[in-house]
């Protein structure tokens, strides 16, 4: 038996009645044309969402936890849609990964071409291994910290789906990413989910760049012909912790070993997804930490501060200012609102804002001519 139109408000209703106190309910509410029952929850948000969500479903519905706008009441909306697991496409996966690590060791390869400085294309595809197993390894590491912690939080979502970037690209790859196939149930899992991807990249980048520098050398820098990677605090203090000085200093610095330049790409790449912006993982910490009306102001300081260094230090930074631009305009709303960071919650998101200060590069290449 199905609910007519006019019983459908009714039912809604009568399925957050031990829930919710509700002092109105609300047809056709925009944006979403969803139904809406105000009043006072009856039970803490975290635990009333999960029951609405279970309770909504036989009716097509999906709440939405917020707070009463210029009142002091709470609000669910039924939104009129329910949200189903992704496809989980494992062909198309385990394809992109094959052609991804494929570029990654052509790029790999001329990386060990150019410390033989040999000035030719190296097809030996062996030699880009110890580059690309370190930097596949960091980026498998980040992404699987995102799918396996949306997962365990009972969030629908892909496989990481890799980019190759063959020929055209210093690392060979622009990553990966993963669709979530509905928003996050609160700011909790939006933070667990936005910080597992760099926390468990870093644990692989660090002791790789280790591994990379101490196969390195240091030598005078010569007069041209060469590209100088950037200096993050982290990275600067990990050259220090190796050679026992702050390099580029005297005339010198370090030329590194391809293992060791996945390893400061695996800091790159978690600075440049750390960044507090839109729908980078710092943009899904600070929404989490700030919320929505917090999260819109950090976003367009960062952009702001990112143009400023593409302006006048990091050209090469232009298209991540582009991209950031284009996806700042959505964030991930969560479907309860109203549910709060605990304060162990709120010292993780503060240290990650610490983490990007540690790992981000202001200027990640130098190309000397």
């Amino acid at each position: 038996m199905s609910n007519t139109v006019d019983d459908l408000p009714r039912a809604v209703a009568a399925a957050a009645a031990d829930v919710m106190s509700i002092d109105d309910v609300t047809e056709a509410v925009p944006p979403w044309n969803a139904i809406r029952l105000r009043g006072r929850l009856l039970l803490p948000s975290a635990e009333a969402h999960g029951l609405l969500v279970e309770r909504f479903r036989p009716l097509g519905r999906t709440p939405l936890l917020r707070k009463e706008k210029g009142g002091d009441r709470e609000e669910v909306l039924a939104l009129p849609m329910t949200f189903n697991r992704p496809r989980q496409r494992v062909d198309v996966a385990l394809a992109l990964f094959g052609v991804t690590a494929l570029s990654c060791l052509f790029t790999g390869a001329q990386m060990w071409d150019w410390v033989q400085q040999s000035g030719r294309i190296n097809w030996n595809l062996l030699d880009g291994i110890p580059f690309a197993a370190s930097l596949l390894v960091i980026l498998l590491a980040h992404e699987f910290g995102h799918y396996l912690t949306a997962r365990r939080l009972g969030a629908p979502t892909s496989l990481p789906y890799f980019i190759p970037l063959p020929l055209l690209g210093l690392f060979g790859t622009m990553g990966a990413f993963i669709r979530m196939a509905i928003p996050p149930r609160n700011r909790r899992h939006l933070l667990a989910i936005g910080a597992a991807g760099p926390i468990a990249g870093l644990i692989l980048a660090v002791p790789i760049l280790l591994i990379g520098l101490s196969l390195s050398h240091v030598q005078p820098l010569p007069a041209g012909g060469y590209q100088m990677e950037g200096n993050s605090l982290l990275y600067a203090a990990l050259k220090f912790l190796v050679f026992g000085k702050f390099l580029p200093s005297g005339g010198e610095d370090v030329f590194i070993h391809p293992i060791a330049f996945a390893g400061w790409a695996g800091l790159l790449v978690t600075g440049l997804n750390l960044m507090p912006a839109g729908q980078t993982d710092g943009g899904h910490i600070v929404y989490a930490l700030l919320g929505a009306k917090g999260a819109r102001i950090v976003t367009w300081v960062a952009l702001a501060a990112l143009a400023g260094l593409v302006l006048f230090v990091a050209r090469d930074l232009w298209l991540w200012l582009i991209l950031l631009l284009v996806f700042s305009q959505f964030q991930d709303q969560p479907l309860d609102e109203i549910t709060e960071l605990t304060e162990p919650q709120r010292a993780l998101a503060a240290a990650m804002l610490i983490v990007f200060l540690l790992v981000f590069t202001p200027a990640p290449l130098t190309i000397v001519p």
